[in-house]
This record gives structure tokens, C-alpha cells and sequence, in this order.
């Protein structure tokens, strides 16, 4: 498998739309069933380096007094309102002058709007921020919604049709899916850029930018096997971390059938790279698709072990705790 370069930012969606405002306003008006026709409207202001994400948002423009904040996954992340509010709560301290904020006068926002656009294989269509709390609320009194566009032929509802540009960006990746069924990874995405540039799909983009092209589009697809990989090696270790079941549940089914400290520790590991690497609790919870609740407990005990205690002996306080 690829090597993964988890600093690695760019996507294929962004190389396509974040540079060419005359094809993100035509996305813009296959998403809102409009007509506009003049790209130079639209103002990107995407974030070069997002604080409380690993990986930026895809694209986020404004456009008649609308903040729109695009992004495309190809797989289910629950937590993308919150990240999405992590993000948009910097664009904005980006763009505006803060002391405004103190005066009587109202200051004046352009409405943001979140959209994913989304070609897994779930049934999906909408986000909600209070979806995470805890404790739900009838009448949540801070809410986001993240409205989910399927990009997947066939489901899309006439949005393919609307925009050519993003109809041949989701051909691209069937193409690259399919060819990834019957070949190895390395060998498929370039045979899916060819395929695609005899097919007239993408032709002037892959063609000048092949290379790049490739090269982004191992990264994305091997970050979602990363993920896949983790669960396997959890589970042939019997700890069911499995990003969503529960990381507290996994690790009470792993006690149940003597787990051992050897791989406990690699739990432990994981956690600890993460957060050596500055990443708050949000964000290993967030990159784990896990809830913070069940981060929380691996994440004191390594904050309170500090950095001269070893892995193996946070393990050795974490099975001593459990056995008392």
C-alpha cells in the first residue's frame, strides 16, 4: 500500500473548482438552481491552514453576501458539523475586524452555508450539529447544518446534469473505484486518468496535470483504507475500536477477553502521536470518528503520565486501574 503523508492537504475537488471561478460558480448554480453568470462575483477565501482541522476545508467562497463552505467526502464523518463550525468560526475572525465587534452598531455577516457533496454508498442527506450533543434539545440554541449532495449517478437528483464540471469529477472517481477493484492501487489510479482523458472526461485538466492529479488521488484513497486498516489491526489484537462502535465499548470488550498490555500499548500509541503533534481532543476524536467521551479516558491518562513515562507503563496504570 501507499505510503501516507498525513500532512498532505490538497484534494482532487480542490484542484478542479479552487482555482477556476467560472466552474465554481457554475457548481454554485447547479446547487442552488440559479443562473448567475459572472465569476468575477465570486471571492474564494478558502484557509491555507485551518487550526482545529488535520485537513483544510475543500473550498469556501463568497458570493452575493453568501459564505459557502464546500467540501466533498466519500465517506460518512457524523462529526462534520463540528468541524465545519471549528472552520468557519476562523474564516470568519479572518475577515472581520474584531473591534466591530464592541461597538453598538450590528455588524453585518454573509449567511454561511455548508454543503458536502458525497458519493458513498450510504443513504444521506443532512447533518446537524445537535445530532453530537449529548443530551438532545427540541430547540438546540446553536445549531449548523450540513446539507448532503449525492454525487453518485443515478442519485443525484439533476444535479449532474446541472454542472458538467462536477458530473465528470464524479465519473472520475467511479472510474478510479472501478479500476481499483481488479488492480492494485498504484497501478489503477493512472489507469483511471487514462481512461478518463481517452473518454474526453476531464481531458484538459488531467492531461495538465497528471502527475498531481495521481498523486492526490492515492493519498485520498488510501487515508479511507488507513482508516480500515486500524480496525483490522484492532481486531485481530481483540480490541473492537472499530471509529464509531465506541472506542470505551472496544476497550471493555478487549478487558473481557485478556487483552494484554503489548496491545493495549498500541492504542496508547496511537493516541499519543496525535497529541504530540498538538492535536487538541476535538481533533484526535474528530480523525478517529470517535465521540470525546470516549477518547477522554486514554487521553487523561496519557496527559497526566507526561512525556518521561512510557507507553508500556500508561498501559500498566490503565489495566491496573481497570483491575481494582
Amino acid at each position: 500500500m501507499a505510503m501516507i503523508n498525513r500532512n498532505f492537504k490538497d484534494t482532487v475537488f480542490r484542484m478542479i473548482f479552487g482555482n477556476d471561478r467560472k466552474a465554481l460558480l457554475s457548481l454554485y448554480n447547479a446547487v442552488n438552481n440559479s443562473s448567475y453568470e459572472n465569476p468575477d462575483e465570486l471571492v474564494i477565501n478558502t484557509l491555507e491552514d485551518a487550526v482545529y482541522v488535520s485537513r483544510k476545508n475543500d473550498m469556501s467562497f463568497v458570493f452575493r453576501h453568501t459564505l459557502n463552505l464546500y467540501e466533498h467526502q466519500s465517506t460518512l464523518n457524523p462529526n462534520l458539523p463540528l468541524r465545519n463550525l471549528f472552520y468557519v468560526a476562523d474564516l470568519l475572525q479572518s475577515m472581520i475586524d474584531r473591534t466591530e465587534l464592541y461597538g453598538s452598531k450590528r455588524k453585518k455577516i454573509d449567511a454561511p452555508h455548508f454543503i458536502m457533496f458525497y458519493n458513498g454508498k450510504e443513504p444521506l442527506t443532512v447533518y446537524r450539529l445537535s445530532e453530537m450533543y449529548s443530551i438532545p434539545e427540541t430547540e438546540p440554541q446553536l445549531e449548523l447544518i450540513v446539507k448532503v449532495v449525492n454525487i453518485n449517478a443515478g442519485q443525484d437528483d439533476g444535479i449532474l446534469s446541472r454542472c458538467k464540471t462536477l458530473e465528470d469529477y464524479a465519473d472520475y472517481i467511479a472510474t478510479v473505484r472501478r479500476f481499483s477493484e481488479k488492480y492494485p492501487l498504484d497501478e489503477a489510479v493512472p489507469m483511471a486518468v487514462d481512461d478518463c482523458i481517452r473518454r474526453g472526461i476531464l481531458r484538459d485538466f488531467l492531461e495538465k496535470q497528471k502527475a498531481q492529479v495521481i498523486k492526490v488521488s492515492i493519498y485520498e484513497i488510501t487515508e479511507e483504507e488507513y482508516k480500515e486498516v486500524l480496525r483490522r489491526d484492532a481486531r485481530e489484537d481483540g480490541i473492537e475500536i472499530g471509529f464509531g462502535k465506541g472506542l470505551e465499548e472496544g476497550m471493555e470488550k478487549g478487558m473481557e477477553k485478556g487483552m494484554e498490555k503489548g496491545e493495549l500499548c498500541k492504542l496508547i500509541t496511537l493516541v499519543r502521536k496525535k497529541m504530540n503533534k498538538g492535536k487538541p481532543l476535538a481533533v484526535i476524536a474528530d480523525e478517529l470518528e470517535e465521540t470525546e467521551a470516549n477518547i477522554t479516558p486514554l487521553y487523561q491518562a496519557i496527559l497526566a503520565a507526561g512525556e518521561d513515562t512510557s507507553v508500556e507503563e500508561i498501559a500498566e496504570q490503565i489495566l491496573g486501574n481497570d483491575q481494582t
